[in-house]
């Protein structure tokens, strides 16, 4: 019987992400996450829009990346995403879900190319489905 791969969140604590804020990594760390990545998804830790969006790309064959953020380091990672994504004037809301290096939007988003039957090509150009 095939067994699928176990779901598994990386702590931010020990993460890329968190590393970069609290000074002892570079920003070039988080950067290359992004970029190197078919699928990431920073999310609120215990967020249910977080959950939704993670299990939506979860049960459609996709193993993204999980970086669950903590609330009193949200304002620092909100601000390198939205430099990671040079939306200039824009911001980014969590959960953020960057596919194939690039910013794709949040739950809202997800959910209505979902929706239209879009997603799923989207995540197999991106590398992050091989269906």
């Amino acid at each position: 019987m095939n067994r699928a791969i176990p779901y598994r969140t990386i702590d931010t604590k020990q993460s890329l992400v968190s590393a970069a804020f609290r000074g002892s990594g570079s920003w070039r760390d988080v950067s290359a996450s992004v970029s190197e990545s078919a699928a990431i998804v920073f999310a609120r830790r215990g967020c249910c829009m977080s959950h939704v969006v993670k299990r939506l790309l979860l049960g459609l064959g996709a193993n993204p990346a999980v970086y669950e953020v903590e609330e009193d380091e949200e304002s620092g990672v909100v601000e390198e995403l939205e430099a990671i994504a040079q939306l200039g004037n824009g911001k980014v809301e969590l959960p953020a879900v960057f596919i194939g290096g690039a910013l794709f939007g949040g739950l809202e988003r997800v959910m209505a190319t979902h929706i239209s039957g879009d997603l799923v090509p989207i995540l197999k150009q991106a590398g992050a489905l091989w269906l």
